[in-house]
């Protein structure tokens, strides 16, 4: 997700070089996915046999937790950003609807192919050794969950071309109408109990969010008072706080993820506006030695590291298991003293391991789209596949059987996005 240049309204001001700020923060929304998802992790071991399970659940430590590691809504925003961005430079090139959302279809699920495939393999080899199938099929859970962002992500970026050419036709009302939707779906849940309404959400609260980096790469929020921004921010805290003591929403931000609430665009606003005001301490920070090593590193990697964090967690929660089986030396009890005392060396393995693979397969990443198709209906099939093959994992969840098919759909899906052969 490049970010290239800048247009800014009404004076249309270009950047010729990357926002580094911006990486930046992307940068730590990264971070800060793998932080929580590795303290969420909690491994025991019972004369039953090893128990995992996740550490937070009845927690209240990850209530205050959740509030500063709930950085999705400003990850979709800053897609949006950068999406808008990399679009209108593709146009200037003489780019099209359908070369963007080939791109985007190819970057987002070769990557994602490339893991299922060898998770699939993986849980494979775990049966043939002896792994109860039980263990088996919580690893294959665990490394499912995550997969919600790949598919929600590839609809909103396929999608962005038609909601720029709304943006750019009428802003307000195309915000006004996905945020409406959002809370509509909300209401319908709330009232009628049933939380399948709550799956809409996962169009339209995350593609609100998208809509918003509109409003911060074309200039409109920038060029708002700075006093305005600020007093956005504070009402949009405000009215989420007053949303969970009145018991609308969960204090538990996480909780609001699955399904998504429209809690979660209070957040993202509130997080907006206060990015807005640091955009020149952001870049300052970017171009520290830390800031700039942190961004250089993550952003062409951004993808490589969200898929293979879990699998890493994973290896180490088994073998964590193991070591205590083997040596009969007692894992300490998720959420008590002496977990936490680990946790600092158990974040360091896992950033450690992430990278090393980060470093050896984000080539993936950076293979070249080839030459797409300029089928509509090809690119929606190629879409629609390619979201199949995450929900189905999602849903069913991760088996030998399941990843060989989603991996089959993956590809297929990224046969769809190119040129038919001549």
């Amino acid at each position: 997700m490049a970010i290239a240049e800048l247009q800014t309204a009404p004076a249309r001001e270009t950047r010729a070089t990357r926002d580094t700020g911006i990486d930046l923060v992307r940068s730590f929304c990264v971070l800060g996915v793998v932080v929580l998802h590795s303290l969420m992790v909690g491994v025991t071991v019972t004369q039953a046999g090893p128990i995992f399970a996740n550490a937070s659940e009845g927690e209240a430590w990850i209530v205050p937790l959740s509030w500063i590691f709930q950085v999705m809504p400003l990850f979709f925003v800053i897609g949006g950003f950068a999406g808008y961005t990399s679009y209108q430079r593709s146009r200037q090139r003489g780019g099209t609807a359908a070369s963007f959302a080939a791109a985007r279809i190819h970057r987002l699920l070769l990557p994602a192919a490339c893991t299922i495939g060898v998770v699939a393999l993986a849980l494979t080899a775990l049966l043939v050794v002896g792994v109860p199938n039980e263990l088996v099929g919580i690893a294959g859970y665990r490394f499912g969950q995550p997969l919600w962002f790949l598919g929600v992500f590839l609809l909103c970026q396929v999608l962005l071309p038609a909601l720029v050419a709304a943006h750019e036709r009428a802003r307000w009302r195309t915000l006004t109408l996905l945020v409406a939707a959002a809370v509509a779906v909300d209401a319908a849940r709330m009232l009628t109990g049933d939380a399948l309404f709550g799956v809409l959400n996962l169009a339209f609260v995350w593609l609100a969010l998208q809509q918003l980096g509109f409003f911060l790469a074309d200039g409109y929020i920038p060029s708002m008072l700075r006093r305005t921004r600020g007093l956005i921010a504070v009402g949009a805290t405000a009215a989420l706080v007053i949303s969970v003591v009145l018991g609308v929403y969960s204090p538990d931000l996480i909780e609001n993820i699955n399904p998504p609430t429209t809690a979660l665009l209070l957040v993202g606003i509130a997080h907006t506006m206060v990015m807005s005001l640091l955009r020149d301490r952001l870049d300052l920070w970017s171009h520290s030695r830390v800031g700039s090593a942190m961004r250089r590193f993550v952003t062409p990697r951004a993808m490589t590291i969200y898929l293979w964090h879990m699998p890493v967690l994973l290896v180490m929660a088994g073998t964590s298991a193991l070591f205590a089986m083997f040596t009969g030396i007692a894992l300490p009890e998720p959420s008590s003293l002496a977990w936490w005392q680990t946790r600092p060396l158990w974040l360091i393995v896992v950033l450690t391991l992430t990278a090393a693979i980060a470093l050896a397969l984000a080539r993936i990443e950076a293979v070249p789209a080839p030459v797409h198709t300029e089928s509509p209906a090809r690119l929606m099939s190629a879409t629609v596949v390619g979201i199949g093959a995450i929900a189905g994992l999602l849903v069913i969840g991760t088996t030998p059987i399941t990843g060989v098919g989603a991996l089959a759909l993956t590809l297929v899906a990224l046969r769809l996005a190119r040129a038919r052969r001549r």
